[in-house]
């Protein structure tokens, strides 16, 4: 079974659905602000001495909201080369310079639509790669990663649906009790996940999705997938067919227990990596609360570098703004029940091995034996006391 595919919005949209983005010339290569008076981070959170001069970060996707720690670490002078698709600046936490660079890599169309463990195979100058915790189980086999940290503590991911058409619809279960038609990006290993836990029929499933508005437009009887982060504020605004509201329900709520763009590295890479990943793995979970309690920052770089790099990834300044706000309030980005950012709950991680696992290894994946959810992901580097307030 493919790799989950992450959201494209920009197939077959047209100008009279969605507002377009603005992009700069192609092959470009653009400086912005100054690095010249940032002071020093605390001896605690300085890296030159232990991490590579310039950490390396790729992205599963496009640049988005979701991805907002880790741009947030992008300090001033950050330049953007619009043609590889990537922004480097000193890294930063707090407004200090933690002593060398960050290169955030957009994925998508930037690297042929490859999965983030791929890559880190092809290209080893790659420190940390955004891999869910299903493409982790896919990969392991020849691609092994594991997980230092959780981007996100749930997935974004969701049903959505016309509460004017169906005002009795609360839950996917009651979507299922209906029988109307689930419609999906075929090869998303939610479908039959639900089909397994009996919450929707076989029969309901249309893998027809292709990321376009104008089917559910056009028959508002049909679920659609969708994401919190996205599609709400999407069809209320920017769609300009639709222009009202949709419900929707969370799939983490439902069995989707994955840990979406986990931070990830080779897994052979581990112990080589490990005194790096002891400082920098606190740095990116100061960066998630940061980032939780004010966006504004992150957000600003994400909507500059969708502009220059001018692809055909549509992504306005407002739905990030929106995304940050719906990930802290629907818990997304949230603390564990350790009450720290960025850890694991090594229950879900081995959950979602059990759920998954059979799955992929139906569509022919081949799950390395004795498998378990510490090769997955790992809390060695996590700082237990770093959480959002």
């Amino acid at each position: 079974m493919p790799i989950a595919a992450r959201r494209s919005l920009v197939a077959g949209l047209s100008a009279s659905l969605l507002l377009a983005a603005t992009g700069c010339g192609a092959g470009a290569t653009t400086a912005a602000g100054s690095s010249a008076d940032l002071k020093p981070a605390p001896a605690a959170q300085r890296l030159d001495k232990v991490c590579p001069a310039t950490v390396v970060v790729q992205a599963d996707w496009e640049p988005e909201a979701e991805h907002g720690p880790i741009y947030n670490l992008v300090g001033p002078g950050y330049t953007v080369d619009t043609d590889k698709k990537r922004v480097t600046g000193p890294l930063v936490i707090g407004g200090k310079d933690t002593g060398v660079k960050i290169q955030v890599r957009a994925g998508g169309s930037a690297v042929g639509f490859q999965s983030p463990a791929s890559q880190m195979y092809i290209d080893q100058s790659i420190t940390l790669g955004m891999v869910t915790t299903d493409s982790a189980i896919q990969a392991a086999g020849k691609q092994p990663v594991t997980a230092v940290a959780a981007l996100m503590k749930k997935s974004p991911q969701v049903l959505m649906w016309d509460p004017k058409t169906h005002p009795d619809w609360q839950t996917v279960a009651d979507i299922g009790k209906s029988g109307a038609k689930v419609v999906y990006r075929d090869g998303e290993i939610f479908a039959p996940m639900l089909v397994s836990k009996g919450l929707i029929k076989k029969s309901q499933l249309d893998g027809s999705y292709d990321s376009a508005p104008s089917r559910f437009v056009a028959d508002p009887s049909i679920a659609q997938q969708g994401f919190a982060t996205a599609e709400p504020y999407l069809y209320e605004h920017e769609i300009t067919a639709w222009n009202k509201p949709v419900k929707f329900q969370l799939l983490a709520d439902v069995g989707y227990t994955v840990y979406p763009q986990a931070l990830s590295v080779r897994t052979g890479a581990l112990t080589k990596l490990s005194p790096c990943l002891k400082k920098l793995v606190p740095v990116i979970q100061q960066s998630a609360a940061d980032f939780a309690a004010a966006p504004d920052t992150a957000i600003t770089l994400i909507d500059d570098i969708v502009k220059q790099y001018g692809t055909s990834w549509v992504y306005s300044k407002g739905t990030g703004q929106y995304a940050a706000k719906e990930m802290v309030k629907l818990g997304i980005l949230g603390n564990e029940a350790d009450g720290s950012i960025a850890s694991f709950d090594e229950k879900r991680v081995a959950d979602s091995l059990k759920t998954f696992g059979p799955i992929l290894a139906e569509g022919g994946v081949k799950i390395p034996a004795g498998l378990s959810a510490d090769d997955l992901a790992t809390n060695e580097f996590i700082d237990t006391e770093i959480g959002m307030k």
